[in-house]
């Protein structure tokens, strides 16, 4: 990925009172979690915006004023991600992760989410999809996703996670229309039929888990400075 190595990262506006965060990985990137990590954060937080950077440290900086080009590593190689197999060992369990592909013409991939979100390829992502792995309906709780309408060359794409330059997607597929929706995965779910992941609890049980977690975070570091 071309955005700095951070992993997530918090900036706090005082006099605003704006919480501004993102992340690459845990209960705010996952299908289950995410709306319930928000709840509480915003629950925490009374009286303050709460806002996602979708655009990771570089938003940070953009917001204070300075260069978010110094992040940013615009000479670095796409990382393409591999399609999996429906029965890959990365897209078991109950938050597998991953990025679902849908295409207008009835077909499904599912990439891995440890490489570049796909809708970076640009149209070159179309001719990678001809020989990856077809899988049905995606019922699988991803944090990212990508829908294609090749007739009308129109795009919608989603993520969970931050992506670096998302704004910037639009320029990677020229002739296309292209929608950012993202973290709604909802609007992939209404755009056809191939993506309905499993049903779950976005209520009580998931804000047991987002808490429990935490607090296994906290006793992780708390160890970790003893």
């Amino acid at each position: 990925m071309d955005d700095s190595m951070a992993q997530g990262g918090v900036l706090l506006d005082l006099g605003r009172k704006v919480l501004l965060f993102f992340a690459w990985e845990g209960p705010s990137t996952e299908l289950r979690h995410r709306a319930a990590t928000f709840e509480l954060i915003r629950a925490a937080w009374p009286g303050w915006e709460v806002r996602w950077l979708y655009d990771g440290s570089a938003g940070l900086r953009e917001y204070v004023g300075l260069d978010p080009e110094y992040v940013r590593c615009r000479d670095s190689e796409l990382s393409l991600a591999p399609f999996l197999a429906f029965d890959d060992e990365d897209v078991a369990g109950p938050d597998p992760g991953g990025v679902v592909i849908t295409v207008s013409t009835g077909r499904c991939h599912v990439a891995s989410d440890a490489f570049d979100h796909p809708v970076r390829e640009g149209a070159a992502l179309l001719d990678r999809l001809a020989d990856a792995p077809l899988h049905g309906v995606c019922q699988l709780h991803v944090n990212a996703g990508i829908h294609l309408d090749p007739k009308r060359r129109r795009l919608g794409w989603w993520s969970l996670y931050s992506s670096p330059r998302a704004y910037e997607v639009p320029e990677l597929w020229r002739g296309w229309t292209v929608e950012f929706w993202r973290d709604d995965w909802e609007r992939h779910v209404s755009a056809g039929d191939l993506f309905a992941p499993a049903r779950f609890d976005a209520g009580e049980e998931a804000r047991a888990a987002v808490l429990a977690e935490a607090e296994e975070r906290r006793a992780v570091r708390a160890c970790n400075r003893a």
